[in-house]
């Protein structure tokens, strides 16, 4: 039996001669389609191309340009000497806006959800004690639930 260094040593080999094999079958290839054979040091370089004409005319260029941007600066100019008249002013716009106003309007989705859940937990909380028949409590809760929803609505209209 073989030992296993020398199997891999065999294997390497084998890989060797095939790596060589398939180097000549490219080249042999290359040459018949009349290609020269590519070699590490004749890597085709880059072509760079410009596209526009290296001379440049003078009727292209356009001598008008420095009388146009004269014209739209003095025209910029005259209008800048009229007074322009507000007429209508938003006082709303005017008002500053409470320090919090930006942190309100993230969180009032957030709130909604939650007062949707608040909202669904009493009427479960309810309806428990409507199945163990607490009468008085059940009416005192439902008043206590409607003042509490109306004190948050009233909070979150402030």
């Amino acid at each position: 039996m073989l030992e296993s260094g020398a199997v891999v040593g065999k294997l390497e080999e084998e890989a060797l001669k095939r790596k060589e094999r398939l180097q000549q079958l490219k080249r042999k290839q290359q040459t018949e389609n009349g290609e020269s054979p590519a070699t590490e040091n004749s890597i085709p370089k880059p072509v760079f191309r410009n596209y526009q004409s290296g001379n440049i005319s003078e009727a292209s260029i356009g001598e008008d340009r420095a009388g146009a941007v004269e014209s739209q600066v003095s025209h910029q100019l005259e209008m800048m000497k009229t007074q322009i008249v507000i007429e209508e002013i938003d006082i709303a716009n005017l008002a500053p806006r409470k320090p919090d106003w930006d942190l309100k309007r993230d969180v009032t989705k957030k709130l909604e959800r939650l007062e949707r859940i608040t909202q669904k937990s009493i009427a479960e909380l309810i309806r428990d004690r409507l199945k163990s028949g607490q009468q008085q409590d059940i009416l005192q809760a439902v008043n206590c639930a409607s003042l509490s929803t109306a004190e948050s609505q009233q909070r979150s209209i402030d």
